[in-house]
Parts: C-alpha cells; sequence; structure tokens
C-alpha cells in the first residue's frame, strides 16, 4: 500500500474527526457567513488546477482547502438563503448523509445490501406523509430535473404503447410527434424534452387563468382539441417558481378522462406542502395523477442530490421496458418496485434514501409539518412588511412560501430592469438574505423562496433590514 495511504488509514479517527470540526466550524457560523460568497473568493488559487505528482495525505489536504477556500462559499444551507428552493440539512438528515459515504452502497436489488429495503420503506413513508395511494411506486434521483425525464420517459413509452409501438425498443421515429402542453413548465422539463428527443418545439404553452400561473382548463381542453389525436403529454405544475402556483387538478384529470393523456404533476417543492394539514388540500387529485415529482432536497431539507419519482403503480411494467439493463453479471429485468437497477437512469446509484429515512424517523409527520408551516407563515410576513414599505410592491399574492416583489412600478423598462439588477447586487454584497431576479407578466421581479428548517423571525427581520437599506442605495 502506498504510505500515505498507509498513513491516513492508521490515521482515520483523527482524519474523520477534523472533517467533523470543520463542518461544525462552518455550520456554527451559518447565521454570520454571508449568504453570497465574495466575488474575489469564487477563484481557484494559482495552481491549483494542477495535477500535483505527490500527494499530502488527507489532514494536510484538508486542512489546506480549508484555508484557502472557506471564505468562496455560501451560506446557502443557512436561515436567510432564499434564493434557489434549497432546504440545507436537518440534523438527522446530515449525519446520514455522512453515513451514506462511509458505508458506500449501490443501491440497486442484488441481495448483498439492506439498502435497497430501506428505500422501499422510505417510498413507502413518503407516500404516507404526502397522502399518496399505496400503489404509486417511486424511486430515489439526484433531482427534480431527473425526476422530470424519467416521468416523461414513461409517459413516452406509454403513449408508443397506445398505438402499438415501443418506443424505447424501436426508438421515438417509429412513433413520431409527441405534442406536450402546459402552462408554466418549469425548465427542467423543457430540458428533459430535448434529452428524450421529444424536443423544445414539442411544448405548447396553452393560457393561464386570469393574474394566475395556472393552466386555464378551457385554455388546455381546446388546445387538446386541436391535437387532432396526437399522442400527447399534459405537464401540471403543483407549485409554479413565482408564485407557487396550483394546477386544477381534478379538472386534469376530467379532460384526461376524454383525451387519453399522460399527466405528469411537478410538485417539486409544492408536493412536500401535503404533509400540512393547512395546505395539502391544494394537491387534491394528484393521487390519480401518471406520475409526479418531488425534491427531498428542498423543503424535505436533506443535502443536495435528492429527489423521488412517483409512478403510478399500474405503469410499473413500462419504467422496466424503458430502464431494463441486461448484464450477465446484474440481477435480470424483473416488474417490481424495489428492482431500482431497472427503475432509473443509473447503473450506479448512491443510497440516496437514507437521509430522508433519518430524517422521518427523527422528526416525523409532525416535525416536517411544522417546518411547512413555519415558513408559510414567515413569508406572509415578510411579504406583508413588503407591501407596506416604501420602494416595495409585491407582484402577486402570496400562495404558500414564495415572495415574489419589485422595486417601484416594475414597469419593465431597462432602467427599471438595470436598478432591480442593481439592488440585487448591493443585497448580494451585503450577505445578509440572498434572492434572485425573476420576470412576472414582463416586469423585473425578486423572487424569495423560504423552505429552510431554521429560518425563523428574526431572520425576517434581518432580511428586511437588508433589503431596505441596499433598496435605499440603488
Amino acid at each position: 500500500m502506498h504510505t500515505l495511504l498507509q498513513h491516513d488509514l492508521d490515521h482515520l479517527p483523527e482524519i474523520l474527526k477534523q472533517a467533523c470540526d470543520t463542518a461544525l466550524a462552518h455550520l456554527s457560523a451559518l447565521p454570520e457567513r454571508p449568504v453570497c460568497a465574495p466575488e474575489e473568493h469564487q477563484h481557484l488559487k494559482l495552481g491549483d488546477d494542477r495535477l500535483p505528482e505527490t500527494g499530502v495525505g488527507a489532514q494536510l489536504a484538508i486542512a489546506q482547502f480549508w484555508q484557502d477556500y472557506a471564505q468562496g462559499f455560501s451560506a446557502s444551507a443557512g436561515p436567510r438563503y432564499f434564493a434557489f428552493v434549497t432546504g440545507g440539512a436537518t440534523p438527522a438528515a446530515l449525519a446520514a448523509d455522512w453515513l451514506v459515504s462511509a458505508i458506500d452502497q449501490n443501491t440497486q436489488l442484488h441481495f448483498d445490501s439492506v439498502a435497497s429495503a430501506i428505500e422501499l420503506a422510505t417510498i413507502s413513508q413518503l407516500k404516507q406523509l404526502l397522502g399518496l395511494p399505496e400503489s404509486q411506486c417511486g424511486s430515489f434521483v439526484s433531482g427534480a430535473t431527473m425526476a422530470n425525464f424519467v416521468s416523461m420517459a414513461i409517459a413516452r413509452q406509454w403513449l408508443g404503447q397506445q398505438r402499438g409501438v415501443d418506443v424505447a425498443q424501436q426508438g421515438l421515429h417509429a412513433l413520431g410527434p409527441i405534442r406536450v402542453i402546459s402552462a408554466a413548465a418549469h425548465s427542467s422539463s423543457v430540458k428533459a424534452l430535448s434529452m428524450l428527443g421529444i424536443g423544445r418545439d414539442a411544448l405548447v404553452n396553452v393560457a393561464t387563468l386570469p393574474n394566475s400561473e395556472a393552466i386555464d382548463p378551457q385554455a388546455l381542453e381546446q388546445a387538446l382539441i386541436e391535437s387532432d389525436g396526437l399522442p400527447t403529454l399534459v405537464l401540471a405544475s403543483a407549485g409554479t417558481v413565482n408564485t407557487v402556483a396550483f394546477d386544477n387538478l381534478p379538472a386534469l384529470l376530467a379532460l384526461r378522462e376524454r383525451f387519453g393523456f399522460w399527466l405528469h404533476v411537478d410538485a417539486a417543492f409544492g408536493g412536500v406542502a401535503a404533509a400540512s394539514s393547512l395546505y395539502a388540500p391544494l394537491l387534491e387529485g394528484w393521487q390519480q395523477a401518471d406520475s409526479i415529482t418531488v425534491d427531498a432536497h428542498k423543503w424535505l431539507n436533506v443535502p443536495y442530490d435528492s429527489a423521488v419519482q412517483f409512478t403510478a403503480g399500474q405503469h410499473l411494467a413500462l419504467q422496466v421496458q424503458v430502464f431494463q439493463n441486461h448484464s450477465a453479471y446484474l440481477e435480470p429485468p424483473s416488474v417490481r418496485p424495489d428492482n431500482y437497477l431497472h427503475l432509473t437512469p443509473e447503473n450506479s446509484r448512491r443510497f440516496r434514501a437514507l437521509p430522508v429515512w433519518m430524517a422521518l424517523k427523527a422528526y416525523g409527520r409532525d416535525g416536517i409539518a411544522e417546518i411547512i408551516d413555519r415558513n408559510v407563515t414567515l413569508a406572509k410576513k415578510l411579504a406583508s412588511q413588503l407591501e407596506h414599505t416604501p420602494g416595495f410592491k409585491l407582484l402577486a399574492p402570496v400562495l404558500l412560501n414564495v415572495v415574489c416583489f419589485a422595486l417601484d412600478s416594475a414597469d419593465g423598462t431597462p432602467g427599471e430592469v438595470a436598478k432591480r439588477n442593481q439592488f440585487l447586487k448591493l443585497l448580494d454584497k451585503a450577505g445578509v438574505v440572498r434572492c434572485t431576479a425573476t420576470t412576472l407578466a414582463d416586469k423585473p421581479g425578486i423572487r424569495a423562496a423560504l423552505v429552510n428548517w431554521m429560518t425563523e423571525e428574526v431572520d425576517i427581520d434581518l432580511a428586511l433590514q437588508s433589503m431596505i437599506e441596499c433598496r435605499n442605495a440603488v
């Protein structure tokens, strides 16, 4: 064994303690750490892109890494990071994620590990948490992009089956064009259309309800009539990016009965609202969807690289048709909900289920629901304060946990866009709260998304104070 490898093996306890101490120092400083790393610290040190011929060992490598780059990381796991929908990681989920790396399981069904059984149990608990039927099948994937991809790949197979075509075997050309209809499809779904060979141009955007991002069912009906029998996939939203609008799923299900399309519900973070008795009614009908996307690294507050793709049980055989993998040394394809090798794009799969399993065991339904209810309450408080603060205006009512607001008139002129961009630049530099730019109804907006388990009322006060200071400085 190489001398450095042998040294690190002999000193493994010290190395892990060093990593733990480094992580704890980072976490303890999260409330004070800038939510956006200073620009000057977002670059590599000179020479760090070159491969070393001789290593320095784990302890020195960890020390050098943290000394050189600690200031280059944002407080994205902290309570005032409202930019991307990043939940951070609860203590149980973080500890589980460390264990995932330590035990290093490849979660397939190959009978040398309990990992696939734990994943299946985690899926079952999630269905109980979210009010989904036991007949739904689920698999962990890396994020909403891959969950949407998997769902749409199964939809593609189903649309082919209705016309006597095995798309997975024969190719998409054997089926021909597919029409995809939505009103506010997430960019990850559009990306999936490209990866699946369906094409971005297949997407038809129908009208929304007045002053909403939700699909107008009448507009959808007309688009379905005009589809003239084309294989059709409808992408519904259960929580849009800007306003967390929910499509009227019962109305869409009624149209599915008439027109026979595949209904996919993108509920990346809005779906977790079903864990709260207050907000579960927003998802009425999603139990009957053909496929569903739910992100775990958003409102379930587990580390990044975790989402769940749900498929209605009657479509499981189609999922295996799409993702089956044949090799002499691997478990052969079979239609069962825990044969994960044949249910997702990956052959090698990280044990993503464990952080969710651990979080549910640690905090239960009550703990998850409390995070949701608190985040929504705080989002509404922030919106109310912004609405009554000169220089700000709401662009939409707060429907759940996202505040979409703007500066002044937000009339879409170049001057207003530049003012908004300058405000966000100052906000990032101040480092107290981070938001992102967006556009709503052609107006330059600002988006604050609250999903972190640590966010409290004091964070809203600090965020608003920084916003006011930066607004006055524009």
